[in-house]
């Protein structure tokens, strides 16, 4: 298999190029290879190139991906339908009259038909909506991990009509604007010649057929709204803004079309000890100023219970300590992240009598001692 050409060099555009220039060079390149235009051999595969360029460029995630990964950024992340979803051709080619007909046929007519809309024009099976839904776990499910149930609303096929949106025991009839084609068409002349264009029928919504007595259940859509609660499975290591997708589990399709699909957005609340970065935590413990002189061992807070970490002699305010392997488990099923423990050594807001004696006993004894470094400090200069 051939490699693919750069997405830049298809358009003939800049790295830097603007929307506008980008959308400017696909218009022009789009004209010259369309199908209907151009009878070469290879004119359905040029078209096809540069649609799937413009599809890219023209959206900023895509763009941002394939300009830092090229293209192991788009294949496989992507499918060629979810290139083109959100493309406006009508806005980039309404104004010539030409044929385009919106995303659903462009698509098809470039990439074989798919579950769209046939040639024809008529609808096929249609895949479902995707859902989503958002849940708030705590830091501690997150590390443990959980089975939660989520209740949300989704479409489902109607049962009473079976999907086809008629009433039980009628059927359809052939949509008389479009005659059952499903389009209509027009003869327009423009600046490039004489174009036919061809559109759905917004009669029948490219049916080609109407329905003359819609299900009483479901006035026509096939598809009735209902409450769906579902038992959800969350891993250990789910960052916060996390998504989960479950198969299967969003929007009925119509006509037997695949349902779409459920993406579960997990949210974490703040925690009243831990920060998070990626697998590892930070946390602050305090210790008193004998601890911090003296060094002692400590019981400190984890997500797991509290474990024992030493402090040695000397240590000052602010030193971080790391615990390792006692962070956030890797959402990928190996290894964990680490704790990093910071010191803050507090001072005492009151103090007893005797902890008062101490206190000063200590002052007094690090003044003698500075004074006596002071005094070695003016012999050692007097001697130098």
């Amino acid at each position: 298999m051939a490699a693919k050409r750069d997405y830049y060099e298809i358009l003939g555009v800049s790295r830097d190029a603007s929307k506008d220039a980008i959308k400017k060079a696909y218009r022009k390149l789009a004209m010259k290879y369309h199908p209907d235009r151009n009878k070469s051999p290879d004119a359905e595969e040029k078209f096809k190139e540069i649609s799937e360029a413009y599809g890219v460029l023209s959206d900023d995630t895509k763009r941002s991906q394939y300009d830092r990964w090229g293209h192991a950024g788009i294949n496989g992340r992507y499918t060629q339908e979810d290139i083109f979803r959100n493309i406006n051709f009508d806005d980039i080619f309404g104004d010539m009259g030409f044929g385009f007909g919106g995303f659903d046929s462009i698509f098809d007519m470039v990439f074989g038909g798919g579950s769209r809309r046939t040639r024809a024009g008529k609808t096929g099976p249609t895949r479902g909506s995707d859902l989503r839904v958002d849940i708030e776990i705590t830091l501690e499910d997150a590390y443990k991990g959980l089975e939660t149930k989520v209740s949300y609303k989704r479409q489902e096929t109607c049962t009473t009509c079976s999907g086809s949106g008629a009433k039980p025991g009628t059927g359809q009839k052939t949509c008389p604007t479009c005659n059952g084609s499903g389009q209509v068409g027009y003869t327009k002349r423009t600046m490039f010649g004489q174009f036919t264009s061809v559109t759905t029928c917004d009669k029948c919504m490219g049916e080609g057929r109407i329905i003359e007595n819609p299900c009483q259940r479901c006035y026509g859509n096939g598809v009735i709204q209902k409450t769906r609660k579902l038992t959800v499975k969350i891993p250990a290591g789910v960052d916060n803004g996390s998504r989960l997708r479950v198969h299967g589990e969003g929007d009925a399709g119509k006509k037997g079309g695949q349902p779409g699909d459920l993406y579960v957005v997990i949210h974490i609340k703040p925690h009243k000890i831990f920060v998070r970065d990626g697998t590892d935590l930070f946390c602050e413990v305090p210790i008193t100023f004998p601890q911090a002189a003296l060094g002692d061992q400590i019981e400190v807070p984890t997500l797991n219970g509290r474990a024992k970490m030493k402090i040695p002699p000397g240590t000052q305010s602010g030193t971080v300590f790391r615990l390792k392997g006692k962070g956030m488990p890797s959402l990928r099923g190996y290894g964990r992240g680490d704790e990093h423990v910071k010191i803050v050594v507090t001072t005492p807001k009151k103090l007893s009598r005797k902890e008062e004696k101490l206190y000063k006993e200590l002052m007094e004894l690090n003044g003698k001692k500075k004074t006596n470094q002071s005094l070695f400090s003016r012999v050692r200069s007097t001697l130098h």
